[in-house]
């Protein structure tokens, strides 16, 4: 077994990306601290053909060098868009047909590995601030909560971590169905 040299992957264009079929899911970051955080997401959402990234709040947009060192350039890839407020935004995404699954630790929340995505069904994911989480009215709008099943001791993973953890379950889930 040899690793594979970057001319064998595969890649496309930034060019061909946009002209191919995304996942039907948006990812909503609410009011993120971190600019690494911000370009993993970037990142993670590129490997899997997110169809947008919302920005909200805090959460720093491109051109930014701390984001573009953790990005790798999928800010160029991926659309995105800024939106101040994250609530606005669920509400108008909602009307739109879209279900907002906010990802967090709530009651009544659904555990990843048991939720069934809808087929034919378009849905945003809302990830929070680092420390405080989704903010609860954004928790209260949403459709869903969708919680990572956690053992250890901490109960907490970094934003990037959950989203690649969210975003490749909910990937598999969409194009095995």
């Amino acid at each position: 077994m040899r690793k594979l040299r970057n001319s064998e992957l595969g890649r496309i264009s930034v060019e061909e990306f946009k002209k191919t079929e995304k996942t039907p899911i948006i990812v909503v970051l609410d009011n993120i601290r971190s600019l690494n955080n911000v370009g993993s997401v970037f990142r993670t959402s590129d490997a899997f053909l997110i169809e947008k990234i919302y920005l909200c709040g805090i959460t720093a947009t491109p051109p930014n060098k701390e984001i573009h060192k953790t990005a790798l350039g999928s800010t160029e890839s991926v659309a995105w868009e800024y939106v101040e407020d994250t609530l606005d935004l669920v509400k108008k995404l909602k009307e739109e047909g879209v279900k907002v699954l906010s990802i967090e630790q709530a009651e009544n929340s659904t555990m990843l590995d048991t939720f069934t995505p809808e087929e034919d069904q378009k849905y945003a994911v809302v990830f929070g601030n680092e420390v405080k989480g989704v903010q609860q009215d954004v928790v209260s709008a949403s459709d869903n909560c969708i919680e990572i099943p956690q053992l250890g001791t901490k109960h907490s993973l970094n934003i990037s971590v959950s989203c690649g953890v969210v975003l490749w379950d909910l990937f598999t889930k969409i194009k095995h169905s």
